[in-house]
């Protein structure tokens, strides 16, 4: 025996056997053995290439063998090994990291990354050992092979060991509740998700495990864009082709290696849970790297590896610090130069991914100053406007970010123009306004749901208007943001209030009845009055132009844009569906033959005694009817809604045919 001791605790870094509370997740100790073993690998290669190893270094290897008789699992590679003064100096001293000096006497004679940072990632494996076991034998000539040996405790042996093959070997003996560590599918399972990366073969019983090669570290030019397809389907199986890619690659002012996807969005993906895949030096880290992308980004896929991105002591958890901020801000930066050199350079393919891109933009811009600068101008609505735009097919794009100046290059080629299809137009804010503004400088038109507005935007075209359709459920509060951006443009929703251009003075409306001494746009609105018999709906009447009044809605229900958003400010604060409003508008429009007739029908009225005629009853049921239909645009009916629209709509038909039948 050579000796024996006691393991040396620094106060600084408790020693993390005792509590064997260093990680909160015990499977990680396989990652930091093989990181480990990957380290001596790639050690003995930068000790060959500095002229300080003659021999042989062979082909590179981890072996990970499974002893279920003893309970024991072993990992072994053949990388540059140890001393028995090395064991003393990296082992038995706890947190002295011989991944650090290493770099320091080596620095500038490789470029093969050297993982380890910490050098606790070794006592990992006393979270799942009862005894561990190193038996190691350096690269150096003439070394003597030694084997060390802990149960836990502070206390170690050291001694010789008979090995003769450069390398070493960490020998586990399992603690009972931990046996799960001696199946074969298990220890895959770990090696795909830690250690799939890594450039070193890994075997189990013989059979490589791992894939070894990572997609992001190798130059854009040996990539295909089948290559970059299969790695995201690898990431994230059955799900649909993503949009497009950015493929970071620079040095400066960070070490970033990645690949960002930019996927199609579906409903039942949760935007604030982050899927993009942290790395470092190609070791799998964490699935959470909301402290590195903005929120904004979130929806991203993909993998980052940085060694610039500062980890705890267990490389789980990202510290909240300066760096991280500023790397997030950099990779937003570089994200929304894509988005605006593809907005100037392929506008087709930028339009067709705006449907998934668009939602979460637009949060980037609503929180984030400088990506609000960056892509404001490139923000694109769906329009009435009949514009010559189309739309290229949905196949996805390779976008590379080179370490040559940061420049962005396209390596996939231009789709066939026969492979475009049309498509809605969109339209920036800037290009609507610059188009309008001899018909209505500086005021906008909107739309939030197409379908229920249909009415509304279709007398808007037919005038000439432009519309633009803000119906994501983030418009709500863009719009906002828009009115302070441009504080001299007026928003006015579609159903809010009517333009003057989409009204027509009716001269015979104005015309007074020698009669009933009223207008016939008097005698309107009086009798819709009655007839609704609600304090609080305020009716006007006006002729809407047409040339086919037959085409256009009898009455419209208008809701004011100020006391609307009013009332929905109010129901997101109390957290509240918004109701839909008693005090609103019901525009009668006077130039529509179903009003005029109702107009005539009213006038043969006969009063018998103190009830109503038959043909005031009808007047009532018509004008209930209208307004009905009116209301149904706005809003859907509840049960006994609909059964009372029901009902009434059925005597309407009734009173009808009994007057047609006499």
């Amino acid at each position: 025996m050579l000796e024996q001791g006691t393991i040396s605790i620094h106060t600084e870094n408790i020693f993390p056997i005792i509590k064997k509370s260093l990680y909160s997740d015990h499977q990680i100790f396989l990652r930091e053995l093989v990181s480990n073993a990957v380290d001596a690998i790639q050690k003995l290669k930068m000790v060959s290439r500095a002229g300080d190893y003659a021999g042989d270094i062979g082909e590179p290897e981890i072996e990970i063998a499974i002893d279920k008789d003893k309970k024991t699992l072993s990992i072994s590679d053949n990388g540059i090994g140890m001393t028995a003064d090395e064991v003393k100096k990296y082992i038995n001293q706890v947190a002295f990291s011989s991944a650090e000096e290493f770099i320091h006497k080596y620095e500038g004679k490789s470029d093969q990354p050297i993982i380890g940072h910490f050098g606790l990632g070794f006592y990992s494996s006393f979270m799942v050992a009862q005894k561990v076991e190193i038996d190691t034998l350096s690269y150096q000539e003439g070394a003597q092979a030694v084997h060390w040996s802990c149960d836990g405790s502070p206390a170690f042996t050291l001694e010789d060991s008979p090995r003769t093959t450069r390398g070493t070997t960490i020998i586990l003996s399992l603690q009972g509740e931990e046996e799960e560590f001696l199946e074969s599918a298990r220890i895959k399972n770990l090696v795909k998700t830690y250690c799939d990366f890594l450039p070193v073969p890994i075997k189990l019983d013989g059979e490589v495990i791992n894939k070894q090669k990572a997609p992001w570290r190798e130059s854009p030019n040996n990539l295909t864009q089948e290559d970059y397809l299969e790695f995201y389907r690898y990431l994230y199986p059955f799900q649909e082709e993503p949009l497009l890619w950015v493929h970071l690659n620079t040095d400066y002012p960070f070490i970033i290696n990645g690949i960002l996807y930019f996927p199609k969005m579906r409903p039942d993906v949760d935007v604030t849970k982050g899927q993009i895949k942290l790395f470092c030096n190609q070791v799998f880290v964490s699935d959470n790297c909301e402290e590195i992308i903005p929120q904004f980004l979130m929806p991203m896929r993909g993998v980052i590896d940085s060694t610039d991105i500062p980890l705890n002591v267990s490389r789980s958890a990202l510290q909240g610090d300066r760096t991280v901020k500023r790397i997030g801000d950099y990779i937003a930066k570089k994200v929304g130069d894509r988005l605006k050199e593809l907005f100037r350079d392929n506008r087709e393919q930028y339009i067709s991914a705006w449907k998934d891109l668009g939602t979460f933009v637009k949060f980037g811009v609503l929180n984030d100053d400088k990506f609000k600068k960056q892509i404001e101008d490139i923000i694109v609505f769906r329009t009435t406007a009949k514009l010559t735009e189309k739309v290229a097919a949905e196949t996805p794009v390779v976008e590379v970010q080179s370490s040559d100046g940061d420049a962005w290059q396209d390596v996939t080629p231009s789709p066939n123009s026969e492979n475009s299809a049309p498509s809605a137009p969109y339209t920036t804010l800037k290009e609507y306004l610059e188009r309008n503004k001899e018909r209505h400088e500086n005021r906008v038109f909107y739309s939030t749901d197409g379908t229920t507005q249909a009415t509304y935007i279709e007398l808007h075209k037919n005038q000439g208007l432009e519309v633009l359709f803000m119906d994501s459920f983030i418009d709500t509060h863009f719009i906002n943001f828009l009115e302070r951006e441009y504080q001299d443009v007026k928003f006015t929703r579609v159903d809010s209030d009517l333009d003057n251009t989409l009204l027509e003075q009716d001269k015979a409306t104005e015309i007074v009845d020698p009669k009933t001494n009223k207008t016939r746009s008097e005698t309107i609105k009086e009798l819709f009055e009655k007839s609704l018999n609600k304090p609080k709906l305020n009716i006007r009447t006006e002729a809407l132009k047409s040339d086919d009044p037959q085409g256009t809605p009898p009455a419209i229900v208008l809701l004011p844009e100020i006391l609307r958003r009013l009332r929905e400010m109010n129901a997101m604060m109390q957290q509240q569906s918004a109701e839909f409003p008693e005090d609103h508008v019901l525009l009668v429009n006077t130039a529509h033959p179903l009003i005029q007739n109702l107009v005539n029908i009213n006038q043969r009225s006969i009063i018998q005694g103190d009830g109503q005629s038959p043909t005031d009853q009808l007047v009532n049921l018509i004008c209930q009817h209208v307004y009905d239909l009116a209301l149904m645009s706005q809003k859907g009916f509840d049960a006994e809604g609909m059964k009372s629209f029901v009902e009434r709509s059925n005597e309407v038909l009734t009173k009808l045919t009994e007057q047609a039948s006499k």
